[in-house]
């Protein structure tokens, strides 16, 4: 859930001071405000000069909660809405949609996992530009400055001429490139406030119709996630669950795909494992293995986690090489 700082544009009531006071009981997100028992809470704003607007502030953080509780659907309004809504969209690779059944599925989070120079940024790139290609609009958080418009470029089929101006018609990489907003981020609160405005967006429909958002990419979740995670308080650990649970709000709430990539670290023995630990291994809903054949552009991808796919199925893509 959302850490109260993300908050405070949307609701006034959750202001520094207020959340200054709930530091001081360890609640930084909705999550801990619903463990925090309530009765307490409401006994130590008593006991501040700031009792009426710190009460205030509880009864907004209540309000906030029921507006976000999903409504019920039984099992034929799930149905209906797999098949009307949860569209795939093709990643560009063969294999990779093969494993998935067809695509990244609309409102589920996938992410990529894998040593560095294993192919997750071109696979996200490959996945932007091709969405783009078939008319939908890509978000693309860029936490290394590892995007790069020249590759996308070459994935359109356009290696030379990028100047895009001063058509009479958009050309095939212009009409691609309008598609993908990329964002920097380097840091989880920066990610938080680009989500919490596009969730306005999209609840208000400022969105035109033809660029609705069908992909969402964090290029990586890990980097932003792994600075927070040190120290023995809670505040980390809070954080991270939360941007996985935007993250997911997100993509089932507006049929969006979200695709994140994560790294690896050494594990027991010596082998490696996906990064952020066991609460965020539960955090995805599909997880995929990228290895890198050695001296290769041969890609090897397998399943770790898929609600309807075995694990350890495995599949070959071929990586686009870019000199550029």
């Amino acid at each position: 859930m959302a850490p109260l700082k993300s908050m405070e544009k949307e609701y006034p009531l959750i202001d520094s001071h207020f959340q200054s006071f709930c530091a001081s009981h360890a609640i930084f997100s909705l999550e801990d405000f619903l463990l925090y028992d309530l009765h307490s809470l409401i006994a130590s704003a008593d006991n501040h000069s700031s009792s009426i607007t710190f009460k205030q502030g509880i009864d907004q953080l209540l309000s906030v909660i029921d507006t976000q509780l999903p409504p019920l659907m039984n099992g034929l309004q799930l149905l209906e809405d797999a098949e009307c809504n949860k569209r795939l969209l093709p990643t560009g690779f063969k294999g990779i949609d093969a494993l998935l059944g067809g695509g990244l599925r609309a409102g589920q989070l996938t992410e990529l996992v894998g040593p560095s120079s294993s192919g997750k940024t071109q696979a996200c790139l490959t996945s932007a530009s091709t969405v783009a290609k078939n008319g939908g609009s890509v978000i693309y958080f860029d936490t290394g400055n590892s995007f790069s418009p020249q590759h996308i470029a070459h994935l359109v089929g356009q290696t030379s001429g990028y100047v895009i101006g001063n058509q009479a018609e958009p050309g095939p990489l212009q009409k691609v490139m309008e598609r993908i907003i990329c964002y920097s981020v380097f840091d989880i609160y920066q990610m938080f406030d680009v989500l919490q405005q596009l969730k306005i967006n999209l609840k208000s429909k400022i969105v035109e119709p033809d660029r609705r958002v069908q992909l969402l990419i964090v290029d990586s979740i890990s980097s932003l996630i792994t600075p927070i995670l040190g120290g023995s308080g809670p505040q980390g650990h809070a954080l991270m669950i939360s941007a996985g649970y935007l993250l997911k709000k997100l993509a089932d709430e507006h049929n969006i795909a979200v695709l994140v990539t994560n790294h690896m670290v050494a594990g027991e023995g010596g082998t490696s494992k996906p990064a952020l630990g066991e609460s965020w291994k539960s955090v995805p809903h599909i997880r995929l293995l990228l290895s890198r054949e050695y001296g290769s552009n041969v890609c090897n991808v397998s399943t770790l986690k898929h609600p309807s796919v075995a694990s350890d199925r495995a599949a070959k893509c071929v990586l686009c090489i870019c000199d550029c």
